[in-house]
């Protein structure tokens, strides 16, 4: 009797282990073949069978870079039954041949008892024909969508807080009717100095102005991104923008010796701050010491993280002498595994050590 109840035990164990959904792909790679950059999006659809005897269900479909792939068989895919994936690719502005995974992921066991298996891997390939230039790009205006563009709409400047700078920009009236030109937000720190042009530009007419950007106006201090915009009856793109990347920072110089001999003095506790390993989705903080041993109040002016997951605050944004603040740094891991790294810069009035940089690091499980 008891070899008997193994032996059903054993056969139960048996089925129970081949009882599992299975994935079968028709093909694993759609071939585009030759497409035009201009024609707009293609999709290819990859048709699979779950040839397992339970339920299929797919709980990631992850697309490489360039390509999506939205659409596809949700809840269950019952043994013997087809479903499909399809996936979306956008020529425009990639020419040349191209070669795209997606990342397959299932209830199958192998799956559920590992999160960390390799998945499924579908792939689309083909050649972008380059589309011949527009008329924009043969004038060299590539940025915007309009019939009026800017030629040039991304700046960056390095300053400090006691200059400002002047940019002088292109503007070209691609339509067969006159476009007015409005610059929208007048602000303290950006203004409109120069213009060749009247209130619009013509058909055809290209213009020339100029914007300054005042640093002494602007009041703040790091890296700063400031839009400046401009109005226009383009139908197309009827607002035009500036796109101000600019690092400021403090001017020493004028301090005498006795200023600099008081000035204040920042110390950091630890220049590395290590969160260790994270579990996904979950949140971690760590605190450092921002001291000063000057003889004067230590101001600080900006804290910066250079990845937006790591975020950073202080107790206090004005230290006296002697005294000591708590800058607080925490991370909101992400639902990936994942390294994420980041620097910290603490931006003071510390004439000799105005920036101090912490880096952070964590592994996320």
């Amino acid at each position: 009797m008891k070899k008997l109840s193994l032996l059903l035990l054993a056969l139960v164990a048996g089925l129970f282990c081949i009882a599992q959904p299975e994935i079968k792909f028709e093909n694993t790679t759609y071939d585009f073949g030759k497409i035009k950059e201009e024609g707009g999006k293609v999709t290819g659809k990859f048709i699979f069978t779950n040839i397992g005897n339970e339920p299929l269900e797919l709980t990631n479909v992850r697309p490489g870079c360039g390509c999506t792939a939205a659409n596809y068989t949700k809840g269950a895919i019952a043994p013997g039954a087809q479903g499909y994936i399809e996936a979306t690719y956008n020529p425009y502005n990639r020419p040349g041949a191209f070669n795209k995974n997606i990342r397959v992921t299932t209830n199958e066991p192998r799956f559920l008892e590992n999160d960390k298996a390799t998945p499924h891997m579908i792939f689309i390939k083909g050649e972008v024909i380059k589309r011949p230039p527009t008329e924009f790009e043969v004038a060299g205006y590539k940025n915007g969508s309009g019939m009026v563009r800017i030629k040039e709409v991304n700046v960056s400047h390095n300053l400090l807080n006691t200059e400002s700078v002047m940019d002088t920009f292109l503007i070209r009236n691609f339509w067969n009717k006159p476009v007015s030109i409005q610059f929208e937000k007048p602000s303290e720190f950006v203004s409109e100095v120069y213009r060749n042009f009247g209130a619009e530009l013509l058909p055809g007419q290209e213009g020339t102005f100029v914007l300054k950007y005042d640093a002494s106006k602007r009041a703040r201090f790091g890296q700063l991104k400031d839009a400046i915009t401009f109005k226009t009856n383009d139908s197309l793109e009827p607002t035009k923008r500036i796109n101000y990347a600019v690092n400021i920072k403090e001017d020493f110089s004028k301090l005498t010796p006795k200023q600099l001999k008081n000035a204040p003095v920042s110390n950091v506790s630890v220049t590395t701050v290590n969160f260790g390993d994270m579990q996904k989705n979950t949140t971690k903080t760590e605190v450092i010491t921002l001291t000063n041993t000057g003889k004067t109040p230590l101001l600080i002016r900006a804290l910066e993280s250079s990845n937006s997951l790591f975020r950073v605050s202080s107790n206090m944004m004005e230290i006296p002498n002697g005294g000591s603040a708590q800058i607080t740094i925490s991370l909101k891991a992400p639902g990936r595994s994942s390294t994420q790294n980041a620097t910290i810069d603490i931006i003071t009035n510390d004439p000799a050590n105005p920036n101090r940089t912490i880096q952070v690091n964590a592994k996320v499980l």
